[in-house]
Parts: C-alpha cells; structure tokens; sequence
C-alpha cells in the first residue's frame, strides 16, 4: 500500500512539529528536526524608539544573521523578545531575505520587536524551526493537506 505524507487509510491527519530550543544562535531545523545547514543568529539589539513613529516609544531594534542560506532558499525563524525568566513579550517572524544588510555585510538584516514594557527585555531569542513552508491543512485540504507543520509562534507570556 502506498501512503503519501499527511494521508492515510484512516483519512487526512495534521501534525505539529516539536518547538526547538530558543537560543540567540541556532541551527534551522526542518519539521522532521533535521538541521538545513543554515544558521540563524541574533547580532545584537537594543531597546530605541522606531524612526517611523518615534511617539509611539521604544521597541527593540535588533540586528540579525542567516549563514549558509542562498539564493534558493528563504529559511523563516521566530524572533522572540524574552525577559530574563524567558518569558515571551513578543514574536515575529524573520527570514533570510531580509538579511540583505549594508555592503560590508550583506548576510545581516534588521527589525523591530514591538513589546509592552521594552525594559523588560532581557534577551532576543530565535526558534530554530524552519517557519518558511507550511502544508495546507486537512480542514483546508482534506485530499492533499496535512502531514507535519512547523510550531505555532509563541504567544506572549509563553515561557521558552
């Protein structure tokens, strides 16, 4: 019999990858958790207010690094502010085509956090699972979705 990845005899079922340590360096891994031979690094950060709506206080501003990706690859990490319990102020996502920084450099990329109280940060933490592809689900696509999906992102007040 043949079974295709998300099928089944029993019909369409959906699955969640295993949330990766969070670390200011890490491996990207796939949904299996195999590494893609890509590194993500945080670089460094700060808390400063976004020059775009400076009123609107501090975010944190930081700077990040994809090795190993190239040209046909978009590998997608979590970015996560955290405080120093590593408690979750705030997530989003970050992929190596952002990481088109100045000349000197061009693998490292910038972004802003937006956080509620950006003294709190103690730390910029990345997800090491790759958030760049994820299948239709079987609610979406009862023939051919499901299978294996990446990790939801942390949601604020999560402990990583």
């Amino acid at each position: 019999m043949l079974a295709l990845s998300g099928c089944s005899s029993l019909g369409c079922t959906d699955t969640m990858a295993e949330r990766g340590k969070a670390e200011a360096r890490v491996q990207v891994v796939n949904t299996d958790g195999q590494p893609l031979g890509v590194t993500a690094a945080v670089v460094d950060w700060s808390p400063a207010p976004h020059p775009q709506v400076p009123s609107e206080g501090d975010r944190v501003h930081f700077h990040f690094r994809f090795d190993g990706a190239d040209e046909y690859s978009d590998p997608a990490v979590d970015a996560c502010a955290v405080d120093k319990e590593r408690v979750t102020l705030g997530c989003q996502r970050i992929s190596a085509s952002q990481a088109f920084g100045p000349a000197d450099d061009p693998r490292t990329g910038e972004d802003w956090l937006a956080v509620e109280h950006p003294e709190q940060v103690a730390a910029v933490l990345l997800i090491p699972n790759d958030q760049s592809y994820d299948r239709r689900t079987c609610e979406a696509d009862p023939k051919d979705g499901g299978g294996m999906h990446p990790p939801e992102r942390p949601s604020r007040g999560e402990d990583l």
